[in-house]
């Protein structure tokens, strides 16, 4: 996969420019969109104004990861605090049940830790229009923030019928233990065709998350403010790489970062993309950070069938540590709790905008991100380029800076992950996931320094798996 980076840095440490009102009552937010400053070499990050004065006579300066502020101006906790829970639960049981599914559940886990913030719960009618039309929110105060995926909840016309005039409702997990309570509940309905047209850009069939969790789901949409009883575990051993926002930014500040590049992927880490890291960091370096630190942030939530599963990526991404091809002195591996519905530019912003919220001021964006091929064609979905395009101009991002970079190949002169040289197209080999995961299901290995030993061996060990699991399968006799 070749990677994609911008940079733009602003004059204050969070934002592009000082928001001004218009001189009119609506006090509609002027957006900076189109803009982007000169390349500065370090933006020193400013405490608030009431502590200036102490720092002022310190002479050790303090560094906090908090380089970005989250959107709306605080992260969003919805986790009952434990003195409560008992209460919650109580109440719980008594009011209309909701059951989840296992990726509603996904999205209680996103909700309830801020990667959403502001968002407060399921989406309520006016904030789904806003999100489905505009890619955004507009704030109280007349900010916007990028809201660009419809975070909402579908129910059939029976739970509608059984929740009546009820005010709040009981989510219920799959497993069947209560969950969460949604509260201030707003009933809608759920235009299936016009979310996944808006969406996706079609409504050609084939698109797995619409397949997956769309078209099956109820015809209506419940909204309103959400209180998680406990934090999600999944009891999958991976939950101590589900690291929240809060917990996130902690460990940047242990860490006393003072720039932080997340890098979102959902297959395995190959030396092209290690390479991009490592150049990053170097680059941050150059212009005068101190301690950039790397979050490396695979997501964890739904993927369609072909993709590699979440612990075979967890485990190869170990091996990418233990073999030295990333630092794991500077890099935070932690997964993203986020389903996938590989949607191109207009999820990219979903995913560049809850980074944000984690605290990460930088992110990397690679080629045709959040994409896939058309479900019917034999083509690209989305243009590879329009997804860094579309972060450039996207309302509510402007805070977050992206570098750019050359694009990514095997050198077969080299033998190793290279920037592309144009002027010898021909010594260049582009091996994309598709062919990563061909060669690792037949058996045929990459080419020399293409991935880490350790790495490859992972994925060889997990389709070989898959390979005897199928062999294993009793044969279909047709009448």
């Amino acid at each position: 996969m070749s990677l994609t980076i911008r940079l733009h840095i602003s004059t204050h440490p969070n934002f592009l420019g000082q928001p001004k009102f218009h001189q009119n009552p609506t006090k509609i937010l002027p957006k900076y969109i189109y803009q982007t400053n000169p390349l500065r070499p370090l933006v020193q990050n400013h405490t608030k104004m009431s502590s200036i004065s102490t720092q002022k006579t310190q002479s050790k300066r303090v560094i906090k990861s908090s380089l970005i502020d989250p959107d709306g101006g605080s992260l969003i906790d919805l986790i009952v605090p434990e003195n409560e829970r008992d209460l919650r639960v109580s109440e719980a049981e008594l009011l209309p049940k909701i059951r989840l599914t296992k990726i509603d559940l996904e999205w209680v886990h996103v909700l309830s830790e801020g990667w959403a913030s502001p968002l407060k719960g399921f989406m309520r009618e006016n904030e789904y229009l806003q999100s489905l039309h505009f890619n955004s929110l507009r704030m109280q105060d007349g900010s916007v923030t990028n809201m660009s995926l419809p975070i909402v909840l579908a129910i059939d016309d029976k739970a509608k019928d059984d929740i009546g005039s009820s005010p709040d409702v009981a989510l219920v997990g799959p497993g069947g233990d209560l969950v969460a309570i949604l509260r201030s509940i707003e009933v809608y309905k759920h235009n299936k065709e016009e979310r996944i047209a808006r969406t996706w850009g079609t409504t050609a069939p084939g698109l797995p998350y619409a397949e997956e969790v769309i078209t099956p789901a109820g015809n209506w949409l419940i909204g309103g403010d959400l209180e998680v009883l406990k934090e999600i575990k999944y009891n999958d051993g991976l939950d101590h790489y589900r690291i929240s926002p809060k917990d996130l930014r902690k460990e940047f500040d242990r860490r006393e970062a003072d720039a932080v590049f997340a890098f979102q992927l959902r297959n395995p880490v190959h030396n092209g993309h290690a390479l991009l890291m490592n150049d990053t960091r170097k680059r941050l370096l150059d212009m005068g950070y101190k301690n950039p630190i790397l979050l490396l942030h695979p997501l964890g939530g739904f993927t369609k069938a072909d993709d590699v599963p979440l612990d075979v990526r967890m485990e190869q991404h170990s091996k990418v540590l233990e073999d030295g091809i990333l630092d794991p002195e500077t890099t935070v591996v932690a997964i993203f709790p986020s389903p996938m519905h590989y949607a191109g530019p207009t999820e990219v912003q979903w995913h560049a905008k809850s980074r944000i919220n984690a605290g990460a001021n930088f992110y990397i964006v690679g080629r045709d991100p959040a994409g896939m091929g058309h479900p019917t064609e034999k083509r690209d979905l989305y243009d590879p380029d329009h997804g860094k395009k579309v972060l450039s101009m996207a309302p509510g991002l402007e805070k977050l800076n992206i570098l750019p970079f050359r694009v990514a190949a095997y050198d077969t002169v080299a033998k190793k992950m290279s920037f592309f040289d144009p002027s010898r197209a021909k010594d260049f080999l582009f091996i994309s996931g598709t062919k990563m995961r061909t060669f690792a299901r037949t058996g045929e290995n990459p080419p020399d320094g293409f991935m880490c030993p350790g790495g490859w061996q992972v994925l060889v060990n997990y389709y070989a798996s898959l390979q005897e699991e199928e062999t294993k399968q009793p044969a279909t006799v047709s009448a």
